[in-house]
């Protein structure tokens, strides 16, 4: 192939070529100048090809290279380094990276090299995303089945698990996958994004143990939340493996992972007066500029190195100095001499002087620090040569980088003050027409784009002022980070959405827009806050504002729900049950069974936490009836909700005074979650067995139980099951004499459940029987008065009458005296239990008032009163309850 000379100093530095001088061509009247292309040189961006001719040499960088260095060093021993390199926009971060691969080029490594962006900070696993498809090396117009070959191919490379690494990978690529070879994985929200996580730091660990890996992350302070989790993980793993880490950040980001001994931070700061001078000398080509002009540059460029470049290079291409005999020298008086005030007039000065190019950068710059060609010929409404000769006149005047050739190339700017100084030179109607035709373009001609980044349309439909579109795309990103597992980024986009509806006419449309988002952000909130914090009360109580408003009985449903079991956690039953009774009767007239089914569990635990516990045994006896074993999880917890309802059931038999049926439902219940893929379940399982073995008072199988949920709850990320698992695996370790560690995991239970917004009234009876256990008195009548203002004050009547006779037992401990007063708890106690019908609750009333009486010398009383509970009784004869009620009756028998 034969290229001209324009076409060579377009593309020099990009190939091999040699020249083979003038030659007469036909149809151009002088010689010509060609060159032969021998071969690629493989290089990919400007910048690459910049660094073999020689970059702008570092200036008073001496110790942060040689840092840099000897942690490269380090690496290639098998000591894992982590580089943060940090300092204001325009100190010279990149050029530092540069000078780091420079070094190593010549090394056996990997490099991976990734950037973050303003743009994408809310868009999850942006910058790594972006990189795994670089690795992959995907073509436009590839088909789903290829780039799934592909991905196949680099994991298997790597020796990593297709079966369990792909269904986590795909889904980050928004690839589709065939069932048949990939079914999908049943985890929960939480664990689903944590194995995520951790399976692409094993892809890195993989990479890393054939040979050292540096890898790069640009622009930390723009890095999206699940990508900086992703990096906490990795940044654990470095010490012992061949890992270079470098960072680059702006200094305001402080990062999570402060303190470690491998972990390295690098200040990058402004240039002396003389290193100014250097380095402005060195881009006039070694020559001296005029000694009047060093303190100008000084002065305003404030010993940025971005800005000495940019300011160097504006005024060698004013006109206003000339070369003469080796140095530069003004060609007017200094006052005249139109060195720019800013950086930006420094830039705009460049850009003006290109003319036609500066508007294809106007345009770029509106799609943002990086763009596509393919994006720019759609929207810019040039003829293509003109097109790609000016942006190749910007690549030439180092404006812009380029990814890539034509036409799937990518341009960025090569600094993002370049690009905010192109975009503020336009006016603001101007911006808007081209953010608003940016979005039409990629809604009509990139539907790719527009399904798989709806926050990019969000944008600049927002930025357009098109508001209507603007929040459709904001609910439609918000929706779909929901539906992949990311409610924290979803959180943003749909409040984004919510925050630009204000703006718009309160009209129907309006409102049926602003339930949607409201219906999306309230399962996010959930997932990531918990279901009891005040965020999820206001919107959802606004949504059912709403519902009322525009009569939507679509969305009815699902915000009662999310309603009542807010009020249902923080144990506010009053108002749980009455959304519960409105749930039912919604439940009755809808299509949906499930709706039913569901109200039915709703209202059933609402009645059992008030201890009406014969009408909530039948809605739970009701939602089995009705439970289809095929019913899908819910979304947020994937959980079957069949292992709730024997969960709540078994708790209600047991109160009613069936304790073998009570374990036997437990039993069934385990059973269906060991069997199923449902990773909650099981958990929520274990945590409901170790609750009915408490109220059996078995502190081994507690135990047993407790601690199984509670390594299910660590590992998945369910911190409400981790804090009632901790409180019953601390009361089960008190029983067995291990009383501080007991007592710690106890009280951490309480803490954990109050933080999330949870009634703690469980907790504190496992304290409060803890207490008893150990002789603490005055500490368990303490937690006594916190657990029964909770009883009135939230309706809570479940142990009640537990309570009240724990009450009657903490009083006899602290003094014989306090027989009378103990007598009126027992006969509380005993009175609450009859009124609730609560046979189990009953037998221990009557089995501590008993024993008082037997010391009173009453034990025909006490034997009248017992013997009639406890031969009520037909099942439970080998619970600790029954035993020992049976052998008080042995004693006066």
């Amino acid at each position: 192939m034969v290229i001209s000379a324009a076409t060579h100093g377009l593309t020099q530095g990009f190939f091999d070529v040699e020249t083979l001088g003038a030659h007469d061509l036909k149809g151009i009247s002088q010689p010509t100048v060609v060159y032969r292309v021998r071969g690629d040189n493989g290089l990919q961006s400007r910048l690459e090809v910049a660094s073999t001719r020689g970059l702008t040499p570092l200036v008073g960088r001496e110790q942060e290279v040689g840092l840099l260095m000897e942690r490269w060093e380090r690496v290639k021993e098998g000591q894992g380094q982590v580089i943060l390199l940090s300092g204001e926009s325009g100190i010279g971060k990149s050029r530092l990276v540069q000078a780091l691969k420079d070094h190593v080029a010549a090394e056996p490594h990997t490099q991976w090299e990734c950037y973050s962006s303003p743009y994408y900070q809310h868009t999850t696993l942006y910058p790594i995303t972006e990189l795994i498809q670089r690795i992959l090396q995907w073509q436009p117009g590839e088909t789903p089945g290829a780039k799934l070959k592909k991905l196949e191919n680099v994991l298997s490379l790597y020796c990593l698990s297709l079966p369990e690494t792909i269904p986590l990978f795909a889904p980050l690529l928004s690839l589709p996958l065939p069932d048949d070879r990939y079914p999908p994985l049943h985890f929960s929200p939480q664990r689903q994004r944590q194995k995520t996580l951790e399976s692409m730091v094993a892809l890195l660990l993989a990479v890393a143990e054939q040979q050292p890996v540096l890898f790069i992350l640009e622009d930390l302070h723009w890095t999206d939340p699940t990508t900086l989790e992703f990096l906490s993980l990795l940044v654990e793993q470095v010490p012992a493996v061949a890992i270079y880490i470098l960072f680059t950040c702006r200094p305001h980001f402080q990062p999570s992972w402060h303190h470690r001994s491998y972990l390295t931070e690098i200040t990058v700061n402004r240039l002396s007066r003389h290193q100014i001078e250097q380095m402005a000398t060195h881009l006039a080509g070694g020559k001296a500029l005029p000694t009047a002009i060093i303190p100008q540059l000084v002065d305003k460029t404030d010993g940025v190195p971005l800005y000495v470049e940019e300011m160097t290079k504006a005024l060698l291409e004013s006109g206003h100095v000339q070369e003469i005999d080796g140095h530069y020298e003004l060609t007017g008086i200094l006052s005249s001499l139109a060195i720019p005030v800013t950086l930006q007039d420094s830039l705009m000065a460049r850009l003006d002087r290109l003319t036609t190019a500066k508007a294809v950068a106007q345009y770029g710059s509106v799609m943002g620090r990086q763009f596509s060609y393919a994006l720019l010929r759609a929207v810019a409404q040039l003829d293509e040569t003109v097109l790609q000769h000016e942006l190749s006149r910007l690549v030439e005047a180092e404006l812009l980088y380029q990814r890539g050739l034509l036409p799937h190339a990518t341009y960025i700017f090569k600094h993002a003050l370049i690009r905010d100084s192109a975009y503020a030179s336009l006016l603001r109607s101007t911006r808007q027409q081209y953010h608003q035709r940016i979005a039409h373009t990629l809604a009509d001609q990139f539907p790719e784009t527009a399904e798989n980044q709806p926050e990019l349309l969000a944008y600049h439909y927002t930025e357009a002022g098109l508001t209507e579109p603007a929040v459709m795309y904001w609910y439609q990103a918000g929706q779909r980070l929901v539906e992949h597992l990311a409610p924290r980024e979803a959180i943003t986009y749909l409040s984004k959405g919510l925050e630009l509806l204000k703006t718009l006419p309160d009209n129907p449309a309006r409102l049926q827009q602003e339930l949607r988002l409201l219906t999306t952000l309230g399962p996010a909130l959930i997932a990531t806050k918990g279901p009891a914090v005040p965020e999820v009360e206001s919107v959802y109580t606004r949504a059912h504002t709403l519902c009322q408003q525009v009569a939507d009985n679509v969305h009815m449903f699902p915000v009662l729900r999310g309603l009542c079991n807010f009020y249902l956690v923080r144990k506010d039953l009053r108002t749980a049950r009455a959304l519960a009774e409105q749930l039912l009767h919604l439940g009755h007239h809808d299509p949906k069974a499930s709706h039913l089914t569901e109200a039915h569990r709703m209202l059933g635990t609402t009645l059992l936490f008030q201890g009406v516990f014969a009408p909530a045994l039948a809605h739970f006896d009701q939602c089995l009836t009705r439970y289809d074993a095929q019913h899908a999880p819910f979304t947020l917890t994937l959980q079957d909700p069949g292992i709730g309802y024997l969960g709540y059931r078994a708790r209600a038999l047991w109160c009613l005074g069936y304790p073998d049926q009570a374990l036997a439902c437990m039993q069934k219940a385990l059973t269906r979650a060991q069997q199923g893929s449902y990773p909650h379940s099981l958990i929520s399982c274990q945590v409901f067995m170790a609750l009915v073995s408490w109220l059996r008072h078995e502190p081994c199988a507690v135990q047993k139980h407790a601690e199984a949920g509670i390594g299910g709850a660590r590992e998945q990320g369910f911190q409400f099951q981790e804090a009632f698992g901790l409180s019953l695996r601390g009361w089960a370790l008190v029983m067995q004499r291990h009383v501080e560690a007991g007592m710690t995991d106890i009280y951490q239970g309480i803490a954990d459940l109050k933080a999330a917004g949870a009634s703690a009234l469980h907790g504190l009876v496992y304290l409060i029987e803890a207490c008893a256990h150990v002789g603490r008195v005055d500490e368990g009548l303490t937690v006594m008065a916190e657990a029964l203002t909770l009883v009135d004050q939230n309706d809570e009547r479940l142990l009640e009458s537990h309570l009240h006779r724990l009450k009657g037992e903490l009083l006899l401990q602290q003094s014989s005296d306090n027989q009378s007063e103990a007598a009126s708890c027992f006969h509380q106690a005993l009175a609450i239990a009859q009124n609730q019908s609560a046979k189990s609750w009953e037998l221990r009333a009557a089995t501590s008032l008993a024993k008082l009486w037997q010391q009173q010398g009453k034990c025909h009383d006490a034997y009248d009163l017992l013997a009639p509970v406890y031969n009520w009784f037909t099942e439970g004869f080998d619970t600790a309850d029954l035993m020992d009620a049976r052998a008080l009756l042995d004693e006066w028998s």
